[in-house]
């Protein structure tokens, strides 16, 4: 009994003492934009949702706002919100095109959005209007690093 009440002391003070460093998971063949969304290109469809590292920041997600399907997105302007225990985020479009698909899921369980972000927990699926957008978008390293430094700041 002792052993176990010293090793729950001891995760508790550990837990406490070590300042928080989110090693958010950042997938190579994504790219991202500075507010934290995710794009993957298939031919001449996106889809898009939010970073681990948003999600993190977010904790945990009660409710997903989407667009309906055949909406027009634009590059960096809202289509949707996600809200959380803590806050209520806009969810921005890193490149602009039409709606082709919505993650229905996320109406039942918006804690996909946390549990598989780059998964289950995707949010809509554009087709391109413009290809070229994507050269202003982050690849990986550069969003690790964009994310590092944004940390830091804070």
């Amino acid at each position: 009994m002792a052993a176990r009440l010293w090793a729950t002391r001891v995760a508790s003070f550990l837990r406490l003492s070590v300042p928080f460093r989110g090693f958010a998971t950042v997938l190579k063949d994504l790219k991202y934009s500075d507010s934290h969304e995710w794009v993957k290109i298939e031919g001449n469809s996106a889809t898009i949702g939010v970073t681990d590292h948003a999600q993190n920041h977010l904790g945990d997600v009660v409710y997903v706002e989407l667009p309906d399907v055949g909406a027009e997105v634009e590059n960096g302007e809202s289509f949707g919100a996600v809200e959380s225990v803590k806050a209520t985020s806009d969810v921005n479009s890193p490149i602009s095109g039409r709606v082709i698909e919505v993650n229905t899921k996320l109406t039942e369980s918006p804690g996909l959005v946390n549990a598989s972000p780059f998964g289950d927990g995707w949010m809509i699926k554009v087709e391109l209007k413009d290809g070229d957008e994507l050269n202003s978008l982050m690849d990986a390293d550069r969003y690790s690093n964009f994310c590092d430094e944004e940390d830091s700041n804070h």
